[in-house]
């Protein structure tokens, strides 16, 4: 009996001196609008906020200590949600109890009364702890939860190149260097927390180095930081990164997965941990049938909408579907707005972009980078929908003069953009090229660049004012004026009248050509 006694005692004691809980962090970025199902060239019917919502919860009914975090960029992208500042996102997410979102560069698209509109409405917190205007933090720094008796602590970090890449809305903020602030913040986290979680959209990879902080470079120069949940540079990752201890994370793009971060936590340390991207219904094209139909096998499993999620959104979507899918021409080709393509070269869309800007205007050149350009346009029907998937930031048309010596500053910064960058240029009424990052021929309709002469240049207003680094387009701002047409209203016009609605065909001749040795 004695012995018996003391075997529960012993039984007891290793229960209370081993306290585990195994937590679950479901995570998404760069949503961009999407929070509808929606279709991809031979990928019908992924992603979705309601069909993420069915993960989500089929984990919340075996395990309750689940976290739901959102690495930024919920604006721009897609009509319906453009149309509605965010708002079938933000109810959307409400319902799948979001527990934080990283505020994202691209949550400075549009006017400071949209953010402070969108931030009143989530049931989240808009997490950034490197964000300052007056000298103290603007939005929520961080947060503490308590997650099956396990303290987390969850702070927000925002990439330092949202000064450069969003100017408009956020010119009176500041944005600290995101090593700098983790490095005063972890060490308090880690005495209030067991888990410290970086919430961040920096970015990772090669494009995103140089001046603005990577997350495998936060992880390297910041102790403490258990997990790094991160965004902004479209990442698809097969595996977690793991930098100086610190797990790395990033669920690609747009809802298509959905990461799944498991962490065996005892007594207020992580012991094991696993990561899974989880596709949200991605099909894999096996060709047709005999009769000519698409055959798909899913990768992973299917997954239903939860219906909770779905109704309201299909709601959201009805409102203002008339006018989205109003016709106003016809193309035979495909207009050509791949990310990798516009950011790297020439386009028959951008050509059309930066032709309509010059045909609205009258002026003698053109500008727009190519992260303004979002999508491409398939053959078939151009529907207004398409053309503000296109161009969803809303920008308008700004006409400046400029003498040839201030082009001439704006295509030697050009010139050294790399590609790949949102910079990158696309123009009109004028061809161009470099050697090495150096200018070597300018053209201005077929005449070659006087250094002397005044030109009228077109851009838009993002660019006017400085977006993307084109401080010399800012500095030349004051001699012009916003048109207020918006862009995509120009190119719809352009369309419908200045090409009567028909396109056959469409230049793509470079009119940048760019020589590296």
């Amino acid at each position: 009996m004695r012995n018996l006694k003391f075997l529960v005692v012993l039984m007891v004691v290793l229960a209370l001196s081993v306290f585990a809980v195994k937590i679950s962090i479901f995570h998404v970025n760069d949503t961009h609008g999407h929070a509808w199902t929606f279709s991809e060239y031979h990928n019908p019917d992924i992603g979705g906020f309601a069909v993420i919502a069915s993960i989500i919860d089929e984990e919340r009914a075996k395990n309750p200590n689940v976290l739901f975090l959102h690495a930024g960029d919920i604006n721009t992208g897609v009509p319906e949600s453009d149309l509605l500042n965010a708002l079938p996102d933000i109810f959307a997410l409400n319902r799948m109890k979001l527990d934080a979102m990283a505020v994202g560069n691209h949550e400075f698209d549009k006017p400071r009364d949209v953010l402070k509109y969108q931030m009143s409405i989530a049931k989240f917190p808009f997490l950034s702890a490197n964000i300052y205007k007056d000298g103290k933090p603007f939005f929520t720094p961080y947060i503490i939860k308590n997650v099956g008796g396990v303290k987390v602590a969850i702070f927000g970090l925002t990439t330092e190149e949202t000064s450069i890449l969003e100017p408009l809305y956020s010119q009176d903020l500041e944005f600290r260097n995101a090593i700098e602030v983790a490095k005063e913040l972890v060490p308090m986290l880690r005495e209030k927390a067991d888990v410290v979680i970086a919430l961040t959209h920096l970015g990772m990879g090669q494009e995103y180095e140089g001046n603005y902080t990577t997350s495998e470079e936060l992880a390297q120069n910041v102790d403490g930081i258990d997990v790094i949940i991160d965004g902004h540079s479209h990442t698809k990752l097969e595996e977690a990164k793991v930098i100086n201890n610190t797990i790395i994370v990033q669920a690609w793009e747009w809802g298509k997965i959905v990461g799944k971060l498991d962490l065996d936590v005892e007594n207020g340390k992580i012991k094991e941990w696993n990561w899974t991207p989880i596709p949200v219904n991605l099909k894999v094209y096996k060709g047709k049938d005999e009769n000519g139909n698409a055959i798909y096998e899913y990768v992973g499993k299917p997954y239903e909408p939860a219906m909770y999620v779905k109704v309201p959104l299909d709601y959201f979507a009805k409102l203002g579907s008339k006018k989205l899918d109003t016709v106003i021409g016809e193309t035979k080709v495909l207009l050509d707005g791949e990310r990798a393509h516009v950011r790297s070269g020439d386009t028959n869309l951008g050509h059309l972009i930066t032709d309509a800007m010059l045909w609205k205007t009258g002026a003698d050149i053109a500008f727009q980078n190519g992260g303004g350009i979002r999508a491409s346009i398939e053959p078939g029907k151009i529907t207004i929908r398409d053309i503000l998937t296109v161009l969803p930031f809303g920008n308008t048309v700004y006409v400046m003069k400029m003498k040839g010596s201030d082009i001439m500053k704006v295509l030697e910064y050009a010139a050294n953009i790399p590609e790949g960058k949102g910079a990158f240029l696309h123009v009109a009424g004028l061809t161009f090229e470099s050697k090495n990052g150096k200018v070597t021929k300018v053209m201005v309709n077929g005449k070659p660049l006087e250094m002397d002469k005044v030109y009228k240049v077109v851009t838009n207003n993002y660019m006017a004012g400085g977006g993307d680094g084109y401080s010399m387009l800012k500095e030349a701002k004051a001699t012009g004026y916003d048109t207020g047409f918006v862009l995509a209203d120009v190119v719809v016009e352009y369309i419908q009248k200045g090409l009567g609605g028909k396109i056959d065909s469409y230049d793509d001749t470079p009119r940048y050509i760019r020589i590296n040795e």
